[in-house]
Order: C-alpha cells, then structure tokens, then sequence
C-alpha cells in the first residue's frame, strides 16, 4: 500500500521527476518528465543514459554530484540550478535503500511562483 501511496505522490507531481541508477541510466520519468522532455524523446528516454542527454562539462558534474553523494549517507541533496524564465530551482537528490546504501539519484524542480488557483477550488484540476 505504502509504495503505490509513494508513486502516486511522484505520478501528479506537477514538477518533472527523472530517477536514474548509479550507471546514470533513466529508469523512470513521472507523468511532468515526460512532457518536459518530449522534444528530447519523452518516455523514449527510459532506459538510456542521462549521460547522453547532458554535455561533457555537465556529465563531469553529474559524476561529481554523485561521488559527493557516495562519500556520506549525510550528503543528500545540492543545487544545481536557477531558471530565471521559469523562475525555479534545481536540484539533485541521493535515493537511498533502508541501510542508507546510494542506489541511485533524481532531478528535483521547485518552482517560485505563486499558486494561481483559488484556495479550495474545485472547478479546476491542478494536474
């Protein structure tokens, strides 16, 4: 029960979730990701390397971010990025197994907008 709890929370997240393993490969992409990424092949990404989709200055980073990750079960989380257009944060973020084991990572987006929906609207849907 609590793992489809947890994958329903990621599915209607409005910001995109792209989970890799520890060799850098896609294994999943919410609903957002998918979207966001479609001019870069969308779901079609599943499977590849995250390494393919980034530059050679932006894999060295990646490889960085995840030593970092390796070296204490207390590094977890870094920024890596504003958008200005879009007015967000970026971030990447450890995934853990019980045992505080580095299994793998995700990109996280927080966007600083302020909500443009009504208090308990429920004439529209925000997913």
């Amino acid at each position: 029960m609590l793992a489809s709890m947890m994958k329903s929370i990621i599915e209607y997240d409005r910001c995109s979730v792209v989970i890799c393993d520890l060799n850098h490969t896609i294994i999943y992409m919410n609903p957002a990701a998918v979207i966001r990424y479609a001019k870069r092949g969308g779901c079609s990404l599943i499977g590849k390397s995250l390494l393919e989709c980034h530059n050679p200055k932006s894999n060295e980073i990646i490889k960085k971010v995840v030593a970092w990750f390796e070296k204490s079960e207390k590094n977890n989380m870094i920024y890596t990025a504003h958008n200005d257009k879009e007015n967000k944060d970026v971030y990447m973020v450890a995934l853990r197994d019980g045992n505080g084991k580095l299994i793998g990572y995700y990109e996280k987006h927080e966007y600083r907008n302020k909500e443009t929906a009504g208090m308990y609207d429920f004439s529209r849907s925000l997913v």
